[in-house]
């Protein structure tokens, strides 16, 4: 296990924030100050991203979420509850499939609990090997991967914060988490069985998770509410932040 680098933010409900790939916990700024009066917000960087380290561990989103619980244990809580977007969904999924109790609540936004197809997978593959042999995340501009995660009519300077932070990954991590995300497990049976309170969020135009995937995850929860917010594409927190915000409040209220 890697104890991740983290941040700390506000009082009150414990909220681990999981970042989307391949951001780091900064992409969860918007959500700080607005909910610092609820939760104590706890952003941690993934491996591979932002101050933690890749490690030396073969790629497995199981490995992410046991570096959580040694997180939860450095910070002496038994539970909290967990929000995670994307690839931050997978890995609470991946929690919930290995440490359910240390599960208060969970917020899954644009994520799915559904394996890849074979043609992700290859995608997934295909980028690695690219960064890794380039040493370089610049194939992630190149291919303007952040038109897929923002919806339509995304302002200019919120573009331009997304290939920010999508330049400051680096080749290892990237090529680590998409291997991780290619080999994650189905998730669906590990929800059904979480009964705490949850909410799932999605945004209306998310390509890439879109609503039928997110219905799937509501669905087997035993305890969920799903939002769909108008409007937005993958990224809902950066895109939609005060309606993200809403979602995640009345989660709380619910823990």
């Amino acid at each position: 296990m890697t104890l991740p680098a983290y941040g700390t933010h506000g009082v009150g409900t414990p909220l681990v924030l999981l970042h989307a790939f391949p951001l780091s916990a900064r992409m969860w700024q918007p959500q700080l100050a607005p909910l610092a009066d609820v939760a104590i917000l706890i952003t941690p960087d993934q491996r591979g991203f932002g101050a933690t380290p890749v490690g030396d561990a073969p790629p497995s989103l199981d490995t992410v979420a046991d570096d959580l619980v040694e997180l939860l244990d450095e910070l002496g809580l038994e539970q909290a509850v967990f929000g995670g977007l994307s690839m931050g969904g997978y890995v609470a999924m991946a929690l919930a499939r290995r440490h359910p109790e240390r599960i208060a609540g969970l917020l899954l936004a644009d994520t799915k609990a559904t394996v890849d197809t074979p043609a992700a997978k290859a995608n997934r593959e295909r980028i690695a090997s690219a960064v890794l042999a380039r040493d370089s995340v610049a194939l992630l501009a190149e291919e303007k991967i952040e038109d897929g995660l923002l919806g339509p009519g995304t302002e200019p300077e919120l573009t331009a914060q997304v290939r920010e932070m999508i330049a400051d990954a680096s080749p290892a991590g990237v090529a680590w988490a998409q291997r991780a995300m290619a080999a994650r497990p189905e998730s669906l049976a590990a929800l059904r069985a979480l009964d705490v309170p949850a909410a799932v969020v999605v945004g209306e135009h998310d390509a890439l998770t879109p609503l039928a995937e997110a219905r799937l995850v509501a669905e087997a929860l035993p305890d969920a509410e799903l939002t769909v917010i108008p409007g937005v594409g993958h990224l809902s927190s950066l895109e939609a932040p005060e309606s993200f915000n809403a979602a995640a409040r009345a989660l709380l209220r619910r823990v």
